[in-house]
């Protein structure tokens, strides 16, 4: 199918992608706006992207929204971001609702401000018997807390060391029951994975894109999805 002027296959598009939103903070500076400016223009590029996403058919999107490392940022940038997750839940969640969506949060949300557990909780709940794509948003995410979170969940739940396997340890992980992702992207240019998917992205193909995450589209999306797409990917072995 011929999707913004690049030719995708559906055969081979993506089941999951998983994208890093980076450059929100630089593309305000580079208006001489705060960085909260660049945060809010990032919710509509969010918007794009998860519609686009779904009419693609793409089964699975991670976006890295919070990290468990960003609380070390300014008290007014972490309130205002915050507040900016409850305003996209509030403000999408019917559409997402209508469009089959079921949104998933992934990551430690215990530790979220009161405000943002009801928002979410009461978005998981509204879509949670939906079929179409999952929608997982990273809020209060590490990747190694992650890991040790699955761990102790299953010391809790007396699993001995001899029973221990790989697919266990996934039905531990917040992507329980989750392909894992087939492609990551970072925008910004940036080129690390800031502690995103350790586990889950260990045979994802990664692409690093210069482009800022307001300035993310359609067009970029799909001329990443086609780069994937022309890959050879072999999991280890040779063809």
């Amino acid at each position: 199918m011929d999707v913004y002027g690049y030719e995708l296959l559906e055969e081979k598009m993506p089941k999951h992608v998983a994208i890093i939103m980076d450059g929100n903070g630089r593309w305000a500076k580079k208006r001489m706006m705060p960085r909260l400016y660049g945060h809010r223009a990032a919710m509509k590029t969010v918007h794009n992207t998860v519609k686009l996403a779904s009419d693609l058919g793409i089964q699975v999107l991670t976006l890295y929204a919070f990290s468990t490392e960003n609380w070390s940022r300014s008290k007014e940038e972490v309130d205002g971001l915050m507040s900016l997750v409850v305003e996209y839940i509030k403000r999408e969640i019917n559409e997402l609702h209508a469009n089959n969506v079921i949104l998933k949060i992934i990551g430690d949300k215990n530790h979220l401000p009161l405000k943002v557990i009801k928002a979410v909780d009461s978005g998981m709940h509204q879509t949670e018997k939906n079929s179409g794509m999952i929608l997982n948003i990273a809020l209060n995410y590490g990747g190694r807390e992650e890991i040790l979170h699955a761990i102790k969940k299953m010391i809790r739940d007396g699993i001995k060391d001899d029973e221990i396997t790989e697919d266990l340890m996934m039905q531990y992980l917040y992507t329980a029951n989750q392909p894992d992702p087939d492609l990551m992207i970072r925008t910004s240019g940036e080129k690390r994975l800031s502690n995103f998917l350790l586990w889950q992205n260990a045979y994802s193909e990664f692409i690093f894109d210069d482009v800022l995450w307001p300035d993310f589209d359609a067009k970029t999306f799909c001329r990443l999805i086609a780069e994937y797409q022309n890959r050879d990917r072999r999991f280890g072995a040779v063809k």
